[in-house]
This record gives C-alpha cells, sequence and structure tokens, in this order.
C-alpha cells in the first residue's frame, strides 16, 4: 500500500533541510530567554530523525522552526528550495498544505468530524486533489494505518493509538515530504507506541523525511539518526555515540572542546612507540590498529564511525603509544580529538564513562598480549 501512495525514491546524501545558526529567543516577564543557540542542523532526505534532550532543551523549539509554528530571531531555515522563515503567514500557510504533516502529542482531531473526514479535511483546504478523489484517497491513507474499518467512527469512539494513528493519516493526506512529529507517542502505551513508530519507519523507507520529537529513549534509538539538544545547542553526534554515558551537559562540554582532523588514505594517525596525547574518536572512514611484537607483527582491530582510539596511553600514563594507528587504504578518516587534560578532566567529571573506558582498556591490553603469543586480534569495541 505505502508504495503505491508515495512512490518516491530515498536519496540520504542529499540535504533537505538546512537549518544554519538558530537563534530563537523568547521574552518573558523575567527577562530573556534563549531556547536555541546557534544551531546548525541538516537533514537529509528519507531519513527518519529522532530529536531528543531534557525539558528545556530547545527541541520543540527546533521543530517549531521547522513547521512554521515559530520563527527564529535570528539564523535561516531552508526546506528544499524554500526559505520559510521568509514566509509571511499566508505564503506560510499555502507552503505548509502543500509540503508539510503535523503529527502532535494530544491527536488535534476534530471531534465533531469522522476519522474519515477529518483525514479528508487538508484536501479540502489545499485543493491539491480533485474533490472526486478525495475520499478514496482517505480511505486509502486510514487503510494503511489499520483503521479502515473504523473510517467512519467519531475520534471519541476510539483509543488514543487510533486517535493518533488517524492523526498520522491526516498529516499525510496532501502527501507531504517532510512529517514533523512532536511527542507522538507521549500518551501512548508502549504498544501503540510501537505501532505508530512502525508507520513512521516505513513512511521513511518510501523518502517521506520523518522527525520526531520523543522522550521515549528506546524509540530514539531506533530512529535511523538521533539528534540530541541541550541548553539550546546541538550535541556533537559522534560525542553522543563514542561516549553515551556522559550526561547531555557533558557531552555538549566535549562538544565545545572538540578538535576535528582528517587524515588521507593510509595515512599514520599515532604511531606505535612515539607520544600520543589525544583521545580520537572516529567520526567516519576506518582505521586499522597495527601492532609491532618482537614475536609477531600486524593488524589486530579495524575499527569504524563511533568508535575510538588512543585511550590506553591517556589512563596507563604510558610515554609511548602501544600500538600504531593508520587510516585504512581505501578511504580517508575524519576524526574529533580531545586534548589529554580536557579529555581526563572530563573523565574526572563522569564516573561511569571513565569505568567503562578503564575495563576497554584493561581488555585491549589484555588482547594485545593474546596477540602476541599467536590470538587473535582485539575487536571492534564501542560504547554505543
Amino acid at each position: 500500500m505505502l508504495s503505491k501512495l508515495f512512490n518516491k525514491r530515498k536519496q540520504s546524501d542529499d540535504v533537505f533541510i538546512e537549518m544554519s545558526n538558530i537563534v530563537k529567543i523568547f521574552h518573558t516577564p523575567a527577562g530573556e530567554f534563549p531556547a536555541l543557540k546557534g544551531v546548525d542542523a541538516n537533514f537529509h532526505k528519507g531519513e527518519f530523525v529522532s530529536v531528543v534532550g531534557k525539558s528545556g532543551s530547545g527541541k520543540s523549539t527546533l521543530v517549531n522552526m521547522l513547521a512554521g509554528i515559530d520563527h527564529p530571531t535570528s539564523g535561516e531555515v531552508r526546506i528544499g528550495d524554500t526559505y520559510v522563515h521568509k514566509l509571511n503567514e499566508s505564503q506560510m500557510s499555502r507552503w505548509r498544505g502543500r509540503n508539510l504533516g503535523i503529527v502532535f502529542q494530544f491527536y488535534q482531531l476534530l471531534p465533531m468530524l469522522s476519522l474519515l473526514e477529518n483525514v479528508m479535511l487538508p484536501m479540502d483546504f489545499s485543493g491539491i486533489y480533485a474533490p472526486a478523489e478525495r475520499e478514496t484517497r482517505a480511505m486509502n491513507l486510514l487503510d494503511m494505518v489499520g483503521l479502515a474499518d473504523m473510517a467512519h467512527k467519531m475520534p471519541a469512539a476510539v483509543s488514543g493509538g487510533q486517535q493518533q494513528s488517524a492523526a498520522i493519516a491526516r498529516a499525510l493526506a496532501n502527501d507531504p515530504p517532510l512529517i514533523v512529529a512532536d511527542e507522538p507517542t507521549g500518551n501512548l502505551d508502549s504498544r501503540a507506541a510501537d505501532v505508530i513508530f512502525r508507520i513512521f519507519e516505513e513512511l521513511s523507507m518510501q523518502g517521506k523525511t520523518i522527525i520526531m520529537v520523543t522522550h521515549d529513549s528506546s524509540l530514539a534509538d531506533r530512529a535511523s539518526r538521533k539528534v540530541l539538544l541541550a541548553d539550546g545547542e546541538m550535541i556533537n553526534e559522534t560525542v553522543a555515540k563514542t561516549l553515551p554515558l556522559l550526561t547531555h551537559r557533558q557531552m555538549l562540554k566535549a562538544t565545545k572542546i572538540l578538535e576535528p582532523r582528517r587524515f588521507q588514505a593510509g595515512e599514520t594517525i599515532i604511531q606505535q612507540g612515539s607520544q600520543n596525547n589525544r583521545f580520537y574518536m572516529i567520526a567516519q572512514g576506518h582505521t586499522e590498529v597495527h601492532l609491532e611484537q618482537k614475536a609477531r607483527s600486524g593488524v589486530v582491530a579495524r575499527l569504524g564511525p563511533g568508535q575510538y582510539f588512543g585511550e590506553v596511553e591517556l589512563f596507563q600514563k604510558r610515554d609511548q603509544a602501544v600500538a600504531s594507528v593508520k587510516a585504512a587504504v581505501h578511504s580517508a578518516v575524519e576524526v574529533l580529538t580531545l586534548e589529554k587534560h580536557a579529555f581526563v578532566d572530563l573523565m574526572n567529571e563522569a564516573n561511569a564513562m571513565r569505568d567503562a573506558l578503564v575495563q576497554v582498556v584493561q581488555e585491549r591490553l589484555a588482547q594485545n598480549a593474546l596477540f602476541e603469543r599467536g590470538g587473535i586480534g582485539y575487536a571492534q569495541t564501542s560504547l554505543a
């Protein structure tokens, strides 16, 4: 059914949404409140992205910028070829009707209309589909979300999960390329939430871009990408993936002090026996860990995005690197680095993360010794 309704190819490498230096300041009786502080974010066609953060982090404000519900104090929001922050209310209404579907936490179905009539309503307003087509399309959409046999019921006569499914069908009425959902499972039990999530997954596979605010970490982790906000600022995705036991504020601190570096294919990043004073997180590409021992030498590990290296020397306080790390021969590598003192200070604030990394250090040293005795190399360790 989905493939018939939305016959669009997913283009994951195509930047569809670009948010540039978004600042949003609210004026309150207590003074100015900066909800967003210079956020930069890109979203791609066909992505299913979860937006996560504690209360007050700015996640709902962020998606409101995409939906045109609110406007940035400064910065730009481009969706496709349209700079939506420049549209007036009339232009925004027309643009939203053709390009955007919104799913709210509390469904927002009109109680005096049946589910079928609720789904038809956006088509009546936009005029994209001929009047003779609208009921058939609405029925197909309700069938897609499993509500065809309830099409003529009023919202109050069905469950919360079914109302939310109907709200998704309504959001899809005009076949928009973008769906924005703000806590769509917040009032649902786990079973109903899973149904809603699966609908979003299928829509993403058919080329829809889904951006979902959620407080449910288990659902957030199932999205194709997770965007984290803390205190109105964006947390680097590689930091969040590589060091998941940090608090959001600690992740934000790491984001602000990291230094990006790029190495060409085959280039040496760390030379065994030389001094290493950095912790490395792989953002793109792959690396190979080479170990030169008296009895044996060779590649003991291959590491990729979200994985890390350089921690052994920092925790062991060694003057010399225990192994060489090189960019893989087939591609360049982009890494994010933390200088030794910054890394140690961060770990002193994050006991759980430090303990997890110390355990990895011990495992890697033991596996290095096993390799020298003729055993296999160590695993592609990641804490994500």
